[in-house]
């Protein structure tokens, strides 16, 4: 297959541990070539919908800390999509309009014959934070508004909760509010912008001491392990950007039955790839624009998950 990767620009990766940088290893190893496009690459032209691509090839024995892990092997050419193998969509948050508009043009670009994963409407269609709404029996109590009263309400209800915007990553403007907050109204004017913005709090989970575990769905199958991010001591968030610790582990039984649970559902909707977070018996977000983990589970397992989402692309092309 000739595939192409909607991605961010290849230096800035740290393709030391990037998953993005895993599956073009996995694709390679199995003898398919590959080509590259920044998201603002993507066009339409007399309404065909192309990319200004770069086909590139993997050195071997680079040093994958260093940026010569790869070269171009073309100019950059205008191809129209459908004549690509496979797309894949890796470019990472933030969900803003230009991501929007990009998920337009890719699916503009299934209906002209491309093959694109995750498929783009359903990433558009599944917001990673309000995804959870849909599987609400498999989620803490969560609030979605903007409303600072409701809030406010629901923290007196539940007394510790935890509070975020609905577009971060990496852990961030999350804030845990305990039962005595003396800035809880600045925090929530902050997040709300004055209640013009919508946010999500949800009861605090007390396991997050022992990791918010990512969970990676591949074509409807889960992974066999999973990665718990372990916080900092005296820090909330587990999430790796901000310094929690990642443990590979395997599936809990718990783990097990949420997957069963959601992966069919959502590998029916064409995402082939979807990254749940789970903390205690909870999903508090389901990640499908660019999930990871892909690395550190290889590391410490040996278990080659790019090699199976690699298998997996395979599947769903042919």
């Amino acid at each position: 297959m000739h595939v192409l990767f909607v991605i961010d620009p290849l230096p800035r990766l740290k393709a030391y541990k990037d998953s993005s940088v895993a599956m073009m290893r996995a694709l390679v190893a199995r003898g398919h070539t590959l080509s590259v496009a920044l998201q603002g690459d993507l066009f339409i032209d007399a309404g065909v919908v192309l990319a200004r691509s770069t086909a590139i090839e993997l050195v071997d024995g680079a040093d994958l800390h260093g940026h010569d892990w790869w070269r171009d092997t073309s100019d950059a050419q205008d191809i129209p999509l459908p004549r690509f193998d496979a797309v894949i969509m890796r470019k990472d948050p933030p969900f803003d309009m230009e991501y929007v508009y990009s998920t337009h043009m890719l699916e503009y670009a299934q209906a002209q014959g491309a093959k694109v994963f995750n498929d783009a409407a359903a990433i558009r269609n599944h917001p990673e934070k309000l995804a959870i709404t849909e599987f609400a029996d498999l989620a803490a109590p969560t609030l979605v508004t903007r409303d600072m009263a409701r809030i406010k309400a629901f923290h007196d209800k539940h007394q510790d909760v935890i509070v975020k915007p609905l577009d971060g990553m990496g852990g961030t403007g999350i804030f845990r509010l305990r039962a005595a907050e003396p800035n809880l109204n600045a925090i929530l004017e902050t997040l709300t912008d004055n209640g013009e913005r919508t946010i999500m709090a949800q009861r605090y989970i007390p396991e997050i001491v022992q990791g918010d575990k990512r969970i990676l769905l591949i074509g409807g199958e889960a992974v066999p392990y999973v990665l718990a991010r372990i916080p900092l001591a005296g820090e909330t968030r587990g999430n790796l950007a901000a310094g929690g610790r990642g443990v590979a582990q395997p599936l809990s039984a718990r783990d097990s039955e949420i997957a069963a649970q959601v992966a069919p559902k959502l590998a029916a909707r064409g995402l082939l790839l979807v990254g749940l977070d789970v903390i205690g018996d909870y999903v508090t977000e389901v990640n499908v624009t660019s999930p990871t983990c892909f690395v550190e589970i290889a590391e410490q397992t040996g278990f080659d998950v790019a090699d199976m989402f690699a298998a997996a692309l395979e599947r769903a092309v042919a």
